[in-house]
């Protein structure tokens, strides 16, 4: 895989990270109430609100942001490697969850969940396997 596109592929996934993150950690009540925006509503839905779970999430997802944000800075193979392998352990039974639980959703919604969370993991294991195949990501 080129370090175009794996910089590219790291952009998307950081820039997501980013987006979830600094919302739900700074403001939690109105990431359940208001996620994904736009006038989309996805986690309420699931639940009653819990600012400790929320919170956690968005520290979660600032973890992979840093990551991300270290993947494209050092552009070294096996950090490359260790936060496309952190997304796609994440992505896979996050998007299976979501997946189980679409019931609750608009249709328009249920779409946009699955291929926003399946997006993800195309993202992340095309990260993955492109450089898994490299001996060197290039500098």
């Amino acid at each position: 895989m080129s370090t175009r596109t794996t910089t590219a592929l790291l952009a998307v996934l950081t820039a997501s990270a980013v987006y979830v993150g600094v919302w739900a950690e700074a403001f939690p009540r109105s990431f359940y109430d208001s996620f994904p925006g736009l006038g989309r509503v996805w986690v309420s839905i699931d639940g009653p609100y819990n600012e400790h779970l929320i919170r956690d999430v968005g520290a979660f997802y600032l973890a992979l942001a840093v990551g991300g944000v270290l993947a494209m800075m050092w552009r070294d193979r096996r950090v490359t490697l260790t936060v496309a392998a952190a997304w796609t352990t994440f992505s896979v039974p996050h998007l299976g969850y979501h997946l189980h639980h679409l019931g609750e959703l608009p249709t328009a919604d249920a779409f946009g969940q699955a291929a926003t969370l399946g997006g993800t993991l195309v993202l992340s294991t095309a990260l993955l396997v492109g450089n898994a195949r490299r001996t060197e990501v290039a500098r």
